[in-house]
């Protein structure tokens, strides 16, 4: 009895020691990764368009929703200035590898944040977190993590920057933020029980403080993500306010739960090619880390996410305008190919054809970055015998985001301490 005690307090400690050093080391990197503060920053118009841009025309096919493909076809030029607004556990890791890719293959201009891979999240974005900016500098791609600001992001981009981004369904998001991020938010510290999901969703409002140290990730991310106040009251009329003005800034709002139907959409709005849109799943989770949402758990999941919820439903619903607009037929077929030409390339590149778990990794190179406490993040095996014709591309396709960054010239020194922190906790 004396023993479980002692073994019982010296666990409590231990929680105690690796809290106490957690939020000593969060708070050290939050200072020192706080951007300056540039005042009065002088306006220079942007121009219509800096964009390095691609040879030929494509030709883009044209139909309508009733399903009659037509014969007619339009000449269409690759739109290149995007602006890509990566919200939080959205396969949003994907598509940044896509951006990469294509931001390469026509040699466009990245913003990107400056010593870690993130624009100072979750400060609201201002240009000065721009690596190298100066007024006046024309960028073609912004994508790296932030929290919106409309104004600050226009006064970088040129007037004729394509706004997308991507959602995911509320519910299944709370549930891989809790899991994610969950040890970095000290509200979660105090709750009871291993099933800390469940307890926390049996009474959201005895565990929450808004003005808690990260309890962002909590409620509402997606809304915070854009820049609201995730605190709102669902019937408080800045809740559609900030959903008009979302609606009315991003021409495309993708889907994770129809990834593939949302990047056809994506090529078709931006005149790409399929080629363009050729993916791995990255960042993915290991189903046994994956907590599955009873009913009774899924509806208090969206209740405690109202906001979410509502905009979730919004843009479900003008996604499938699109697709109908598209055309449904159109739609499957080219799903089909897109889904053939990624197995075609996963027979090339990837080492036993599918994803491993981190301790199964065999590059450094290719170790994805993993949450506190755990590796519950897979990743690729890149084949030893790929031909040399798909070599590097298969190699940036199984590319983890940070170490694409690096490679792509960003000093990522404050996210390699965090990481070096985390590898400590970890082990």
């Amino acid at each position: 009895m004396v023993g479980k005690q002692g073994r019982q307090w010296r666990s409590m400690c231990k929680g105690l020691v690796l809290g106490t050093l957690l939020t000593s080391c969060m708070i050290l990197l939050y200072c020192l990764s706080t951007p300056q503060v540039h005042f009065n920053l002088p306006e220079f118009p942007v121009p219509y368009s800096c964009a390095h841009r691609p040879a030929h025309l494509h030709t883009k096919p044209t139909t309508n929703g009733s399903e009659q493909a037509a014969a007619q076809t339009s000449l269409c030029t690759p739109k290149v200035d995007i602006m890509f607004m990566k919200t939080h556990k959205t396969a949003s890791s994907t598509l940044i590898n896509i951006l990469f890719r294509f931001g390469e293959k026509h040699r466009l201009k990245f913003a990107f944040p400056d010593s870690r891979n993130d624009f100072f999240y979750p400060s609201p974005f201002q240009r000065s977190q721009v690596k190298d900016y100066r007024p006046g500098m024309c960028f073609n791609i912004i994508c790296n993590h932030m929290r919106f600001n409309a104004p600050e992001v226009t006064k970088l981009l040129p007037t004729d920057t394509s706004y997308i981004t991507i959602l995911r369904d509320p519910a299944e998001l709370f549930e891989s933020s809790f899991h994610y991020f969950g040890r970095l938010v000290p509200l979660t510290w105090k709750i009871p029980g291993e099933d800390k999901l469940g307890e926390f969703l049996r009474d959201p409002r005895y565990y929450f403080d808004p003005e808690g140290f990260n309890s962002f990730y909590l409620k509402n991310l997606l809304f915070f993500d854009f820049g609201q106040d995730n605190t709102l009251e669902l019937k408080n009329p800045r809740v559609e306010e900030g959903i008009r003005s979302i609606t009315d800034r991003f021409q495309l709002v993708m889907l994770v739960e129809y990834f593939e139907e949302s990047l056809i959409l994506l090529k078709d709005a931006l005149c790409w090619e399929m080629d363009d849109l050729l993916f791995f799943k990255l960042n993915a989770r290991k189903g046994s880390t994956v907590s599955k949402l009873t009913p009774q758990l899924r509806a208090k999941a969206l209740e405690w996410n109202a906001i979410d919820w509502k905009l979730y439903q919004h843009f479900n619903n003008t996604f499938w305008k699109k697709v109908d607009a598209y055309g449904r037929k159109r739609m499957a077929e080219d799903v089909a190919e897109l889904r053939r030409r990624n197995a075609e390339m996963a027979a090339i590149c990837i080492e036993g054809g599918r994803a491993v778990e981190a301790g199964s990794i065999q590059e450094t190179a290719m170790q994805p970055w993993q949450p506190i406490g755990e590796k519950s993040i897979m990743g690729y095996n890149l084949k030893k015998n790929v031909d040399k014709a798909h070599r590097k591309l298969c190699r940036k396709m199984l590319m983890p985001e940070l170490q694409y960054l690096t490679e792509l010239g960003v000093n990522l020194w404050i996210t390699k301490l965090w990481g070096h922190i985390r590898d400590i906790i970890n082990w």
